[in-house]
């Protein structure tokens, strides 16, 4: 199988049917052997029904759908265990990404050697206000972080190596930062391409502010797991022996003082206080450290997520 193509979905039915003959276009035009996968999260229009329908008329199509809406990531990663193309590329439903970028996309893949493609929709038609902005601000902290040059990691229009896929677990919202997972993961050809940005033809988007706070809290825990995941210890037991320790000096100095001069109380002392939070807060993170690495060495390997229905595989 050369391609795969993988289509995350929620409530979108009336653009499926026009998206799949674009994409079928297209790979029949390049002869590629493909496929599509398409994931519905859990819609509540007659987005499956409309995916069944294609099936019955195109072999290619394959598709899972979700009992409940878990959100893109968990889309993303259950179609990423069942992608079977050497070459994987995401696209959005909503008919704003071009499948025109396909054979280009594949290409520097394929001939260019590069285990992971992000597109770069340089001319946007979002709302300036409640997507570019806020999309801005988090992909620079997501290069600071990273040190990956990106200029859009969220875009939604990206080519991988089929290896890629096969190595990274996504969930939350993670699907934001697939380039730092990638990247985390030993992948270091990492390229971007210019791509097309068109105007939604249907329907209205699905994403609001709070994917905003959720981004941030997913750096967040991206930079955290991927420095301390197997080894918790190294972050919680630091900190639980600088506490431990600001707090024993102090102490000690206390009961030095207090030999020095039996009449001098202690526990009139906000030194005496301090001491004993930094004592506890210390042990506490000691606690905290070993209970992540037992937690880290009997932790299962991936999500599992309720699949309704499965056709085509």
């Amino acid at each position: 199988m050369d391609l795969s193509i993988v289509i995350p979905l929620f409530n979108e039915e009336e653009s499926l049917p026009e998206l799949f003959d674009w994409i079928k276009r297209v790979c029949l035009q390049e002869h590629y052997s493909f496929e599509v996968v398409f994931v519905d999260d859990g819609s509540n229009d007659s987005s499956w029904n409309v995916i069944e329908s294609l099936r019955q008329q195109n072999s290619e199509v394959k598709a899972i759908r979700f009992q409940r809406n878990y959100g893109k990531a968990a889309a993303l990663n259950e179609a990423f265990k069942a992608a079977t193309g050497e070459v994987v590329i995401t696209m959005d439903a909503d008919l704003q990404d071009s499948p025109d970028e396909i054979p280009s996309l594949y290409n520097m893949i394929k001939e260019g050697g590069y285990d992971l493609v992000s597109g770069w929709k340089k001319v946007r038609y979002d709302n300036k206000f409640t997507k570019n902005i806020p999309s801005k601000f988090f992909n620079w902290a997501t290069r600071m972080v990273s040190g990956i040059h990106l200029n859009d990691f969220n875009c939604g229009l990206k080519a991988y190596r089929k290896k890629v896929i096969k190595s990274i677990e996504i969930y939350g919202d993670m699907h934001r930062y697939i380039p730092v997972l990638a990247k985390w993961a030993g992948f270091k050809k990492i390229g971007e391409k210019v791509v097309e940005h068109r105007k939604r033809k249907y329907g209205s988007t699905k994403f609001g502010w709070e994917r905003f706070v959720h981004g941030f809290l997913d750096l967040m825990s991206i930079v955290f797991v991927s420095k301390y995941g197997k080894r918790p210890m190294h972050f919680f037991g630091l900190f639980g022996s600088i506490c431990f320790g600001i707090g024993f000096i102090i102490a000690l100095y206390l009961i030095v003082f207090k030999i020095i001069d039996p009449n001098n109380s202690l526990t009139n002392k906000p030194s005496f206080y301090i001491s004993l939070t930094a004592i506890i807060v210390g042990s506490q993170l000691f606690l905290a450290g070993f209970i992540g690495e037992l937690i880290a060495r009997n932790s299962p390997g991936r999500n599992a997520y309720l699949i309704d229905e499965k056709i085509g595989f």
